[in-house]
């Protein structure tokens, strides 16, 4: 039986714990260690280091911004997040951004086999406990998250249909389809420098492209310049028509992703011989691939395999890290870098343009809104006709010829059509939603 003094010692306890000073004094604030809270816990301005509203938290040393939970901060505004410093362009909604079924995707044509609903699912909870997120005015709609959406979450579905149906310049570029059967809307002609600039565009006709890719560009050769001052300016060959598809005589460029840009060599003017590799500035095309790689979203480069044993060799006596380089020349098909005859007097990059691609998968039902936007791309192919062509996609003769300015029903082997649709296209290809990796930038970035 207790004693009276116990009975009174307990009752002052209760009393004290009933009182919010009381309370307050006996539960201090206190870390995991069961310490006061360290300051990376609680940050001077007060927010919460883990934002809502997805902003990036990378390092301003160049490191990936994926934290240690494999979750990513990229910003809500649905750009990508990797600046110009080379950090990680993870995805908005904290998902992993590797192919769900975690092999590469990189083919050639640049698709994707990765399900939409593969997203990797967060840490499960405890039962019982809540994982509600308070939404805010800067706060992506759930829904958006929930339809697998990273990298356009600033634009809500009603906004996205009323700026396509009222001012669609405003969406900026929007790279629909694939690279090999692909078009563009909205698209740029690659901006030209000033006199001395760091870049200079060759062919300006067939160099039209997305705002990402000219930023990618751009970035990588001020880079070059800043390391090179008195160097040679990067040389933008093709890249896409006004309108994307077919640019003879490649077989992709159509989706303006992808690039050519010529290789280095002593003095302004290119070496007119066949074996590039023995006359190249070796230096300067292995600093313009690190540079290429810190200032863009690669998803991989074509290039002749006897340039890439120069560069590889190269980089190995320079000192550089051989695990990344073999991460980059000899990984298989996860490497950055692929053989492809043809290339080799210029590097063949095609880059993932996040915003520009989850654009044209959203506006792929809303074509009809446009009717000038809303067709499909067909190559003539050998038996074709202009009568079979309008019942494969259910338009008209008479639609196809005023469409693409035709006077008679004559077509020829490899000409492009543009054939007016009445509602959305079911035969038109569609990528999947982009899902960028974070970039393979060089484990210690020289210093300029």
């Amino acid at each position: 039986m207790p004693r009276p003094v116990d009975r009174l010692v307990r009752s002052l306890a209760l009393l004290l714990l009933a009182s919010p000073a009381g309370a307050e004094a006996l539960t201090p604030e206190a870390g995991p260690d069961g310490g006061p809270v360290p300051a990376a816990l609680t940050p001077l301005d007060g927010s919460s280091s883990a934002p809502m509203h997805g902003s990036s938290s990378a390092p301003a040393d160049g490191s990936s911004s994926t934290p240690v939970d494999g979750r990513s901060s990229a910003p809500a505004n649905g750009t990508s997040s990797a600046p110009a410093n080379g950090t990680s362009s993870a995805p908005a909604n904290g998902t992993s951004s590797a192919p769900v079924d975690g092999t590469s995707s990189a083919p050639v044509d640049g698709s994707t086999s990765a399900p939409m609903d593969g997203a990797l699912e967060g840490p499960a909870t405890d039962e019982g406990a809540t994982d509600e997120v308070v939404l805010t005015d800067e706060s992506p709609d759930p829904r958006l998250l929930d339809a697998g959406l990273r990298y356009t979450l600033d634009l809500s579905d009603d906004e996205l249909s009323r700026l396509w149906r009222e001012s669609p310049a405003l969406l900026g570029s929007v790279s629909v389809g694939r690279p090999d059967e692909g078009r563009l809307i909205n698209a740029m002609p690659f901006p030209e420098p000033a006199d001395g600039g760091a870049w200079t565009v060759v062919l300006p006709d067939s160099c039209w492209t997305t705002q990402e890719t000219a930023d990618a560009v751009i970035g990588a050769a001020n880079q070059l310049r800043a390391w090179f001052p008195s160097g040679a300016p990067v040389r933008v060959g093709q890249v896409s028509g006004p309108e994307g598809g077919f640019l003879p005589p490649h077989r992709t460029h159509q989706a303006g992703r992808d690039v050519d840009i010529g290789l280095f060599y002593p003095g302004e003017e290119p070496f007119r011989v066949r074996e590039r590799e023995k006359v190249m500035d070796v230096a300067t095309n292995w600093a313009f691939v690190k540079a290429m790689l810190m200032h863009g979203d690669v998803h991989f480069v074509l290039l002749d395999w006897r340039v890439q044993n120069v560069l590889y060799a190269h980089a190995l006596r320079q000192g550089e890290d051989r695990a990344w380089l073999d991460s980059l020349f000899k990984a298989g098909p996860s490497s950055v870098f692929h053989h492809a005859p043809r290339h080799r007097d210029h590097f063949h990059i095609r880059y993932w343009n996040p915003r520009a691609q989850e654009l044209a998968w959203r506006l792929a039902p809303l074509m009809p809104a446009r009717p000038e936007e809303n067709v499909a791309l067909h190559r003539v192919k050998r038996g074709d006709s202009l009568s079979a062509i309008a019942v494969k996609y259910g338009s008209t003769v008479s639609k196809l010829k005023s469409r693409n300015r035709l006077a008679s029903h004559l077509l020829r082997v490899g000409q492009v059509l543009r054939v007016p649709l009445r509602g959305p296209c079911s035969e038109c290809p569609v990528a999947p939603l982009p899902r960028v990796p974070p970039r393979r930038v060089p484990p210690e970035q020289p210093r300029g």
